[in-house]
């Protein structure tokens, strides 16, 4: 380590800290800590190992802080984020590029040299009467080919604590690893705070991703999605580090879909938030491994995908006894659950779709709430933030697989996408083939806005892989990535395309007979329809799957209005996503051309001999 990083560390970190840091055998490690404790100016460094003690201690920082206050359960913590930090903020979330670089229309940057000078003078001397808290995670299982490093100082306790709930620890991995230098790092200050400990300047909300260095900057915000850098923000880091390896960082579930005689199969999924990917890595029944983020590579001539994470930030309306019985278990018993910008009344948090009477008054995200309490514009403040969300270690779950810590990752059998679409794809649909199903399930994928991120809500949005706002090389080269990514796989993992939101006629957990049919189908045990758009159940595979798994039972009227091809609405998102990538997106791969070309002429072909809208009853004997 160069003498300064040294001098300054030895000056700054006192006693045990200064020794729990230079255990760390990793220069470029000592280098980042010590210009981040220059940059933000703290009055005290907690270098936070891997032990019992310090993680107990990270915990009884947040309390003593006030950003967390106990609630009336033993373990269970509530934070408010600031009214005006609610959610991911996509404006000012930006990649800082040097001059002649650019990622693409889709993709938000600035000038790296300014961007640096802006946030860095946010950052100075913003730690000023705090605690700098450094914490070493793991991205993945540790002892892994998957695993990566990863470092991050915050002043935030409720930072650190989540950290704490959703990551492996990973100070020992460190030792480990030595002086490798490919580790990402993570520099955060919420900033201004007020008495009620939230950011209060929303205005300088940055938060900036320097490709360069492998390090994320942000200022001025505490919502975990912002601030917790080894969600999405190093997601951006991760896939750039998997282009350069040949290998895929994705926003994906990985879950365990339980077949005949206790057979396993998995599948990762790609949702944007709010739209049925937690529900889906929840269903009753199957066993879950992660809800968010994951990592794919190819492994002995097969697939292999770990979660990133051990724990779940999850959006928390809608979550109740019944639909929900394996979270809620865990977030109504004692035990260490942080709730975020829900309602407590008398120590109590409530929520948006909780199944309960609520009280009329109470404290929200707005602080004291009353029933029929409005904005500065007038609108009604709900009693819980449409994005108030839940964090629990995923070890706390009954329906964890056993298989979630395997540092070797589970075979991937099934690649799933959905969307929030009101009038468009198939509840459930197969891709002919891996190619197909990148393009016109993945690639084309379009989803309307929720309240997960900052905006107008209910916007269709171009959202390729559910990953448009975390890709961090040129779209057209990510797509390709996934094209030549099953190369030399002899039997890749078969592609599915979900629409939760396409009909009202039937019970919501149809997803649960969803999940069924493709684990049988990636098993070849039923058959499919082929129609101009992918593959369809037969409806003989889906009545007994309804009445067997949600006791229902399933009417071909009903199969007949749910599987109806809408080929004017398929044609229309043909057209609105090949001038998607004709117009913006530079290098798009010629064959995502062709793909889509081939489906539109299997569309007007069927609606020049059928109609607009198409029964999948006149598809029945073209099986496969």
């Amino acid at each position: 380590m160069a003498e300064g990083y040294e001098k300054l560390l030895r000056s700054r970190l006192k006693g045990v800290n200064f020794k729990k840091l230079m255990e760390l055998k990793n220069p470029m490690l000592h280098q980042f800590v010590a210009e981040a404790v220059e940059l933000c100016n703290p009055d005290s460094v907690f270098v936070c190992t891997d032990s019992d003690r310090d993680l107990r201690s990270t915990r009884k920082l947040a309390l003593e802080s006030k950003e967390e206050k106990p609630l009336g359960t033993r373990g269970h913590t509530i934070h408010f984020d600031g009214y005006n930090d609610q959610g991911r903020d996509k404006g000012s979330t930006k990649y800082l590029l040097p001059p002649g670089v650019t990622l693409g229309q889709h993709i938000n940057s600035t000038d790296r040299e300014a961007g640096l000078a802006e946030v860095r003078g946010l950052l100075k001397d913003c730690m000023a009467g705090r605690t700098m808290i450094v914490r070493f995670l793991s991205l993945g299982p540790t002892n892994s080919e998957f695993s990566i490093s990863g470092v991050q100082v915050t002043d935030s306790a409720y930072v650190a604590h989540c950290e704490d709930l959703l990551y492996r620890a990973g100070y020992e991995q460190f030792k480990r690893i030595g002086d490798a230098p490919g580790f990402f790092r993570v520099i955060h200050s919420c900033g201004q705070v007020d008495e009620d400990m939230v950011s209060v300047n929303p205005d300088k909300r940055r938060v900036y991703i320097d490709l360069e260095e492998g390090i994320v900057y942000s200022a001025n915000t505490q919502y975990a999605g912002n601030t917790v850098g080894f969600k999405k923000l190093s997601l951006r880091l991760a896939i750039r580090k998997a282009d350069a390896e040949k290998w895929l960082a994705e926003h994906m579930f990985v879950m365990g879909a339980h077949g005949p005689k206790g057979r396993v199969t998995y599948f990762t999924g790609a949702f944007p938030s709010y739209c049925g990917k937690t529900s889906t890595a929840m269903i009753p029944g199957e066993t879950i491994i992660g809800d968010d983020l994951a990592y794919l590579r190819r492994m002995d001539g097969e697939v292999r995908a770990v979660n990133v994470e051990s724990g779940i930030f999850g959006i928390i309306q809608g979550v109740n006894a019944t639909d929900d019985p394996a979270i809620w278990k865990v977030i109504t018993k004692p035990g260490e659950v942080i709730f975020s910008n829900v309602l407590i009344g008398d120590g109590i948090p409530y929520w948006t779709g909780d199944g309960r009477e609520h009280p009329n008054k109470g404290t929200n995200f707005s602080g004291d709430w009353y029933e029929g309490k409005k904005d500065a514009e007038g609108q009604d403040i709900p009693p819980s933030h449409p994005n108030a969300r839940y964090t629990l270690r995923l070890k706390d779950l009954d329906n964890l697989d056993p298989r979630a810590e395997d540092p070797k990752g589970v075979v991937v059998g099934g690649v799933i996408y959905g969307g929030r679409d009101v009038d468009t794809n198939l509840p459930l649909q197969e891709a002919f083939d891996w190619e197909h199903g990148v393009i016109t399930m993945g690639a084309s994928l379009e989803s309307q806005t929720t309240a997960a991120v900052i905006g107008k809500v209910g916007v269709r949005s171009f959202q390729p892989m559910s990953n448009i706002d975390f890709v961090s090389i040129p779209l057209g080269r990510y797509i390709q990535n996934h094209l030549d990514f099953v190369k030399g796989i002899a039997k890749p993992p078969i592609i599915f395309g979900v629409n939760y939101f396409i009909c009202e006629m039937i019970p919501k957990k149809d997803k649960y007979v969803w999940i069924k049919w493709m684990e049988l189908r990636a098993n070849g045990d039923v058959g499919c329809i082929r129609i101009p758009t992918g593959c369809i159940p037969r409806y003989e595979d889906l009545k007994p799957l309804f009445k067997q798994v949600i006791d229902f039972d399933y009417t071909e009227a009903q199969y007949a209005e749910q599987f109806k091809l809408r080929v004017v609405e398929n044609i229309a998102k043909i057209d609105r996503i090949e001038n998607i990538y004709r117009t913006q997106v530079a290098d798009t791969p010629q064959r995502l051309f062709e793909v889509l070309a081939a489906q539109r002429r299997r569309l007007t072909d069927a609606q020049t001999v059928h109609g607009d809208y198409i029964s999948p009853l006149v598809f029945a004997k073209q099986t496969r």
